[in-house]
């Protein structure tokens, strides 16, 4: 972590991660006159995150080098209920044990970028700790009297879900509002948090957890404040963290650290500062250099390449970082013969493949057959066209016509990369 302290709002502005706050002024007296805790909350859906829940973990770490306590809270209560936000139709309900599992499960993606010890040591804390031991009748008086309808139905999300006959809301969902306003109220209560943080599309919910701590914590003289982050867009108008392939997630199980290492490098060019500036750790200073450089050299895509390293080694590791870019190069290069089995794996995952016995191989195997076999060639002619071309290579080694492969051509025992031309690749898996 950082020695020297950073102004929060002013860093989040000039990152462009600042949308807006409910009273901009306070906040900055507040932060300025001691150490802070603030939040942001997280839902358990799915045993992983995708990077669009990396802009929160962002604030929160922002939060950390000026000096302050984030806390994580996981929605284990919440996670049982739903947010509809952003839903066109109800969410199905899981289970207490599903739930759990998915908050343990995301618990590294926290641990790999915030602070755990020291005197800004960040939190972890579980939501259905205090909303699971809930009563109704509690609910209504204590809390639900504080609720207007009137203001609920007004939400955006509430408001396309009733107009959408078909769908509707259930009450369950219509009264996540309270839940997580409820969530502020006890942070404030029992763990002196006083700022929440989000999305600027969780704005009302947000609000709404600052007025029931004024209504139900008047001791608090009013000390509580949102600050929201800007729902991150491409700049061709399509949805960030998604590929041909699906949604981009935060744990290697789900997206391959090679996988995540090439979102990143493809992200486009009118993109690629702004992502520096959202999703790395980087300097001001060293932003701006690389700013200038792909403004004058772009074709050098070396603001790609640091964007690539910076957000992989803060959420996979250095050394994953590192291994994921050694791929790379060597898929690009043709230098496939130094990559572990398990990199390789990795990097041809989504690339054509083909299983065949090795006594195929016998004495030698013809490369002008074979080759149609892999769909590298369409016809015998346009593969002796090829490999007559020198536009064949097998494990590196280019080959020709006349050329024939054994045993002696496997990687790793029975791995064979043939690649034609550039770009297309075929992996041969021989047992």
């Amino acid at each position: 972590m950082p020695t020297t302290r950073i102004n929060f709002i002013d860093e989040l502005q000039w990152r462009g991660l600042f949308y807006q706050a409910s009273d901009e002024p306070g906040v900055r007296d507040h932060l300025a006159s001691g150490t802070r805790r603030a939040y942001a909350g997280f839902d358990p859906t799915a045993d992983s995150l995708t990077i669009g829940n990396l802009v929160p973990i962002m604030m929160l770490r922002r939060f950390q080098e000026a000096g302050h306590r984030p806390v994580v809270v996981m929605g284990g209560g919440t996670g049982l209920i739903g947010d509809p936000s952003g839903k066109e139709k109800e969410r199905d309900l899981r289970t207490v044990e599903e739930v759990q599992g998915n908050v343990d499960a995301q618990r590294p993606i926290f641990e790999s970028i915030l602070d755990f010890d020291g005197p800004n040591a960040a939190m972890i804390v579980n939501n259905y700790e205090w909303l699971g031991d809930l009563k109704f009748i509690e609910v209504l008086r204590d809390v639900g009297k504080h609720f207007s309808v009137n203001q609920m139905i007004q939400k955006e999300s509430v408001r396309e879900r009733l107009t959408n006959r078909e769908q509707g809301i259930s009450f369950t969902e219509f009264c996540y509002v309270i839940l997580q306003a409820y969530d502020f109220m006890w942070l404030r209560r029992h763990h002196d948090v006083t700022i929440q943080l989000g999305g600027s599309d969780q704005w009302g919910n947000m609000v709404s957890g600052m007025d029931l701590i004024r209504r139900l914590e008047p001791e608090s003289r009013n000390e509580s404040w949102v600050v929201t982050n800007p729902l991150v867009t491409k700049a061709d108008g399509g949805k960030f963290g998604k590929t041909e392939t699906g949604a981009v997630w935060l744990t290697a199980d789900r997206t391959s650290p090679y996988a995540f290492f090439q979102f990143w490098l493809n992200a486009a060019d009118a993109d690629v500062i702004r992502f520096l500036k959202f999703f790395t750790l980087l300097p001001q200073e060293r932003i701006a250099e690389l700013e200038s450089i792909h403004e004058s050299e772009p074709h050098r895509r070396e603001a790609h390449r640091e964007l690539a390293r910076a957000a992989t080694m803060l959420v996979h590791g250095a050394d994953a970082a590192e291994t994921a870019e050694a791929a790379g190069k060597a898929l690009f290069s043709g230098e496939v013969s130094r990559l572990d089995r398990a990199t390789l794996e990795e990097v041809f995952a989504e690339v054509p493949s083909s299983n065949h016995a090795k006594a195929e191989l016998g004495s030698g195997l013809s490369l002008v057959e074979f080759l149609v076999e892999t769909s590298l060639a369409k016809s015998k002619r346009e593969s002796r066209e090829f490999l007559g071309n020198g536009a064949v290579t097998v494990n590196e080694r280019k080959v020709g016509p006349d050329d024939t492969l054994s045993s002696e051509d496997l990687l790793h025992g029975d791995l064979m990369l043939i690649r034609r031309g550039k770009k297309s690749w075929h992996v041969c898996r021989w047992g």
